[in-house]
């Protein structure tokens, strides 16, 4: 064989076996592309799971901080509306007729005396309870009761209704405790909405 057959054989071989590695190479190539085709297929499918779950947590805590908002406004709203429901209440109460409010101041006092023998302190600038209303509520007074209530010396900041007092002992029917109380009731009320 001649020197240029043998370098042409050389040569053919190292081709064909350069062919064989490149082949392998591209074949190992291939399948390491596959497998970080899918792995990468597979970090995206977990990411978009992992970022809509996160999503979702992120909307779902919006809307609740949107509806505890939401809430909040609308109870601040309420307690603007009975505020002024409450003032305009006791507006009322205290210009109510004469012939009203003694009637209304009736049938309070008639509830709240225990004995008949208690002291009715007023407010400074109560006109409307007074000897003659006494002497009207004491025969109203009825058996089983002393029917001596008296007026007190002493004036309170009272801006209607009264307080009656026994020894020690305090009976506040004034306007300002009855609203409080009616008030406290209603808030009582609004929560429980709130909160449901």
């Amino acid at each position: 064989m001649e020197a240029q057959q043998v370098i042409d054989k050389i040569l053919a071989d190292a081709k064909a076996e350069a062919e064989k590695i490149k082949k392998q190479a591209d074949e190992a190539r291939a399948a390491e592309q596959a497998k970080l085709d899918e792995q990468l297929k597979e970090y995206n499918k977990q990411t978009n799971i992992l970022a809509e779950k996160a999503a979702e947590d992120k909307k779902l805590h919006l809307l609740a901080a949107a509806r505890m908002d939401i809430a909040k406004q609308l109870l601040a709203e309420k307690r603007k509306i009975i505020d002024d429901v409450f003032d305009q209440a006791h507006t009322q109460l205290q210009n109510l007729p004469d012939d009203q409010y003694t009637a209304l101041m009736t049938k309070l006092m008639l509830e709240a005396v225990e004995t008949g023998d208690e002291e009715i302190i007023i407010g400074k600038n109560e006109k409307r309870i007074d000897q003659k209303f006494v002497k009207q509520i004491n025969r109203e007074l009825g058996p089983g009761f002393k029917g001596n209530l008296r007026l007190a010396n002493e004036r309170h900041n009272l801006t209607g209704g009264f307080i009656l007092r026994r020894s020690k002992i305090k009976n506040n029917v004034s306007l300002d405790i009855l609203l409080a109380r009616a008030r406290k009731e209603l808030e009582i009320q609004l929560a429980k909405e709130l909160f449901a």
